[in-house]
């Protein structure tokens, strides 16, 4: 790296903040750093045409976005995920694409999310809820299905540093925890997690009372449950989805909950975001629904910015990049 101040450009989305966090972010970059502050990656041509690094916050790089950036040397996710940066037009320019992963910034509060998401659905509190506002008593209705997660199976897709802390959480609450991905974690880490074990997918879902997605999305993964899958698992279990929206054919699950055909559904993220007012799931029978809030508590955000940052400093100062995608 020269001495020269190097041209950073913060793309933060609107829907996760936009300008206001993009600031926020802007002030915590280093002096040898020159910010530019947008809420779309080719909002300001020429600071794009100018940028040596990119820092985006669930905004999307595309192809062209790295072809008009000829300055371009490193792309910054300030997240776990990468989908929405085409790495393989980064990888053809040799540009590393970069996110957060091994900070573990966003693990705590997926994690806990994932289980207010599963003990809503179990304890039916929003339907419990919404009928008392409503002046019903609803209690001789709802109580043939109440559950408890105590001595229930979850799956979970994806046993990476998220997944491990679902998995945590889960031991603590009795559950058995079986979990699918492409390899087996160590023995160690299996056993400080309950004894939890590796099973291929399918019949992972055949006997998960809970299935939680915490893979992230990729060409491979890309609608991993889809209707061919959904119908492996059981009536009585439930689905979570803290990871990607397009993890889930969308439109299959909404047909397999109006049928009866799944307990119900726990989901954080859409494709896209946000949702179309036309998107079947928002009132699909027995659905709990949040904005993608399972990583923007006040204390995320700031492990998210500083683990960013903290990435794009170092190689500023000429350290290699850490967390590139692969």
């Amino acid at each position: 790296m020269t001495d020269a101040k190097k041209n950073v450009l913060a793309v933060v989305a609107p829907h996760v903040g936009g300008r206001a966090t993009g600031a926020g972010l802007a002030g915590l970059l280093p002096g040898e750093a020159h910010v530019t502050v947008v809420e779309a990656t080719d909002e300001d041509p020429a600071a794009l045409r100018a940028a040596h690094v990119i820092v985006t916050a669930l905004a999307p790089v595309t192809a062209e976005h790295l072809a008009a950036a000829p300055e371009l040397e490193l792309v910054q996710c300030a997240s776990h995920g990468f989908d929405y940066v085409d790495v393989s037009a980064a990888r053809a320019r040799d540009v590393p694409v970069c996110t957060i992963g091994s900070s573990g910034a966003e693990a705590q509060n997926v994690a806990e999310q994932t289980f207010a998401l599963m003990l809503a659905l179990a304890k039916q509190l929003i339907p419990a809820h919404t009928a008392l506002v409503e002046a019903d008593w609803a209690l001789p209705r709802l109580q043939r299905s109440l559950t408890e997660l105590s001595g229930k199976t979850l799956g979970i897709v994806g046993l990476g540093q998220i997944g491990q802390e679902v998995a945590r959480r889960a031991v603590a609450f009795d559950m058995t925890v079986v979990y699918a991905g492409r390899r087996p974690v160590p023995l160690e880490t299996a056993a400080r997690l309950g004894g939890a074990r590796h099973v291929p997918l399918d019949e992972l879902l055949r006997t998960a009372d809970y299935v939680s997605l915490h893979t992230p999305l990729t060409e491979e993964t890309r609608q991993l449950l889809n209707a061919e899958r959904l119908a492996l698992l059981k009536p009585t279990a439930f689905v979570i989805n803290t990871a990607r929206g397009a993890l889930i054919d969308q439109d299959a699950l909404a047909d397999a909950l109006e049928r009866g055909a799944l307990a119900g559904a726990g989901i954080d993220v859409f494709d896209p975001e946000p949702p179309t007012p036309a998107l079947r799931l928002l009132k699909a029978p027995n659905v709990v629904l949040s904005p993608h809030t399972a990583g923007v508590t006040r204390e995320t955000l700031i492990r998210i910015a500083l683990a960013a940052v903290q990435n794009v400093a170092g190689f500023l100062a000429g350290n290699p990049p850490q967390d590139v995608v692969s």
